[in-house]
């Protein structure tokens, strides 16, 4: 078991917030860049382990791109 300091929990908890408020745009527009597609990942890759919430999230945008309600834009 590791342990994480208090802040540590902290900056996870603003990672979440910013990958859900990224989500949310993106669906809401209905296109994905390639530049939306970088800072998802790399705040994804920045914050060491992805939780739950922020899978579940992510996922919303692999569900929207399976469905065709999602633009993928500058490729």
């Amino acid at each position: 078991m590791t342990y994480k300091a208090p802040m540590y929990k902290k900056v996870e908890i603003q990672y979440g917030i910013v990958v859900k408020r990224m989500v949310d745009r993106i669906i809401i527009s209905g296109k994905m860049s390639r530049q939306d597609h970088k800072l998802l990942t790399s705040m994804v890759l920045a914050s060491g382990d992805i939780n739950d919430t922020d899978r579940r999230q992510i996922n919303r945008i692999f569900d929207y791109i399976q469905t065709g309600q999602l633009k993928l834009i500058d490729w």
